[in-house]
């Protein structure tokens, strides 16, 4: 008889998900994390009262009332609306694109005007059906918006020419024809109070945790602890690398600490130039309407991934999703071992994604005890 029932490998949103439902179920779970904290990339440091997002912002929104009801009942959240600008050689811009951001570039007030200098753009273009990332961009909001607010924000954040990136990457980017400022259309929008480690705390409440503990470096031993694993990590470290690395971008961030009560008016602001190293700044106060003397921001580096870095967006790519799929095919033949979550299932989740995933996993689960 084994110790636990589930050992789970990664503290975000998917490990600390399903540790808590199946605490809930009485199953003894037992979560760990190689890094210092949980929380995984939500995990917020806190300096001067400010609560510091310390992989980058996160932005909680979601239609589906039951996650929304689900992520409040451990934490309340606070009406915080995502309306970033961007910044383009010192001329700030409106994001997403709506009718603001095409009457600062063109002085135009009217949205049957703006789609029709749209529709000559892509006309002319010759983006009628768009084969990469720059065709796809063009055909969404034409040439100009393109080059001054895609173009160069695009392939510093993704280390690639335009033109050699997927057309899916740039549909998820919303575009309206309303003087509408919100990033979201989802209806339940917000960031909780007092950080999102409020929120892992109050899923891992009760379950027993050990941070600074490695997998692969004790993998034996510590799968004798349980009848099943549930594994976040990479999927391809968990296969030791044996069709190759899957290749991510990842992030550096510069953080500081400035002795001012507001710094740039805005949680985030994106820098489009592409002779500017950083993709953009967060000033972290403003995602819970901070009053406190001082500000923290953060500048935000895109970089290529590569061992002994932290993984953020996988490339997927023709190469990587053939690998991706040798490394599933081994996965589905594990018979004790469950893998879930962004790396491990080698794609971009948002956090409501990642939270419903691990809700149906455990209903999956459940129906064969």
């Amino acid at each position: 008889m084994k110790e636990y029932d589930f050992l789970i490998v990664g503290s975000g949103l998917y490990g600390a998900v399903f540790a808590r439902e199946m605490t809930n179920l009485g199953k003894k779970c037992i979560v760990i994390d190689k890094r210092s904290h949980t929380g995984g990339n939500i995990y917020c440091e806190n300096t001067e009262g400010i609560n510091i997002h310390k992989y980058g912002p996160h932005i909680f929104h979601t239609n589906d009332k039951k996650i929304w009801d689900y992520v409040n009942s451990y934490v309340e959240f606070n009406n915080f609306i995502y309306s970033p600008l961007a910044n383009y050689k010192e001329s700030l811009y409106n994001l997403p694109f709506n009718m603001n951001t095409f009457y600062q570039l063109w002085n135009i007030k009217s949205p049957v005007e703006v789609a029709e200098k749209i529709k000559n753009q892509v006309e002319i273009a010759g983006c009628i059906k768009p084969s990469n990332l720059e065709e796809q961009a063009i055909n969404m909001v034409g040439k100009d918006i393109y080059e001054i607010l895609i173009k160069g924000y695009t392939e510093k954040q993704w280390g690639r020419k335009a033109i050699d990136l997927p057309t899916f990457i740039i549909k998820r980017l919303p575009v309206r024809l309303t003087f509408d400022n919100n990033y979201f259309t989802d209806k339940y929008q917000g960031i909780p109070i007092g950080g999102y480690n409020k929120l892992i705390e109050g899923l891992l409440a009760g379950i027993e945790v050990r941070t600074g503990v490695d997998f692969f470096k004790d993998r034996y031993e510590l799968s004798k602890l349980a009848n099943r694993i549930v594994y976040t990590g990479k999927l391809d470290e968990f296969y030791n690398y044996k069709f190759g690395y899957l290749e991510y971008r990842s992030l550096r961030f510069e953080h500081e600490y400035m002795n001012i009560p507001n710094y740039q008016g805005v949680s985030v602001i994106n820098f489009t130039e592409k002779t500017i190293p950083y993709t953009r700044i967060i000033e972290h106060k403003h995602f819970e309407f901070g009053k406190q003397t001082g500000t923290v921001i953060t500048k935000e580096y895109p970089q290529e991934w590569k061992p002994g870095l932290e993984a953020y967006y996988p490339i997927n790519d023709v190469n990587n999703t053939n690998r991706f799929g040798q490394y599933n095919e081994l996965a589905k033949s594990e018979r004790h071992v469950i893998f879930g979550g962004r790396l491990a299932e080698y794609k971009y989740y948002d956090m409501h994604q990642v939270i419903a995933a691990a809700l149906t996993k455990v209903k999956t689960i459940k129906d064969t005890f």
